[in-house]
């Protein structure tokens, strides 16, 4: 049966640790390994990239965390490839909320909408299918680093007229980002830094 939402806590701004600990989140930060790709400081994470292997308990932490933090009072879960689709589906399973993939390929569906994302090391098309003007939508994403994609995202939604009520990521890079010239704030689990030496929490 879904998780009942009945008297979730709601953090709008800043992290859901304070009210979930996200003891096993933190833990497996400790050893995440830090790549260097062209001077991008790049977080190697279960989470954010599925290697190492995603211990279930954590993926399940994760999902409970996202699901206490998010309105859930909407008709579709937004998740963009790849990495924010484990959670969404997560969260998905347990709230019986249908899910949309943004997806990096076209399909040529009618009705389908491209949008062009950047990232601190790479940049793609995307295309959304089946939301629609009028559509209250969550969107669940893994990390917000340099935010070029839920940027693109969000501007894409709202051009198509859906109604974007909240957007929770597992994780999010503390710093500047390309949502912050949006009208939309996204609540996370987890704050950090990533650098050379290592991953910083900030509570």
């Amino acid at each position: 049966m879904p998780l009942s939402t009945a008297g979730r806590e709601r953090t709008v701004f800043g992290t859901f640790a304070d009210t979930l600990g996200m003891e096993r989140l933190r833990e497996s930060l400790h050893d995440a390994p830090i790549i260097d790709k062209d001077g991008y400081d790049y977080l190697v994470h279960p989470i954010s990239n599925g290697v190492p292997s995603l211990d279930p308990k954590l993926l399940r932490e994760v999902t409970v965390g996202v699901m206490r933090a998010a309105d859930l009072d909407v008709d579709k879960i937004v998740a963009p490839e790849a990495m924010g689709i484990h959670i969404a589906t997560a969260v998905s399973l347990q709230t019986d909320i249908p899910l949309v993939v943004i997806r990096k390929r076209a399909y040529g569906l009618e009705g389908e909408v491209a949008l062009h994302q950047e990232t601190g090391y790479s940049e793609s098309e995307m295309y959304i299918n089946d939301i629609e003007d009028g559509d209250r939508v969550l969107i669940v994403d893994d990390l917000l680093s340099t935010g070029g994609t839920l940027a693109a995202i969000c501007n894409a939604l709202d051009d198509i007229g859906a109604e974007i009520t909240d957007i929770v990521v597992a994780l999010r890079k503390v710093g500047d980002s390309a949502l912050d010239d949006t009208d939309y704030e996204a609540t996370s689990l987890l704050d950090i830094t990533v650098d050379d030496n290592g991953v910083t929490i900030h509570d």
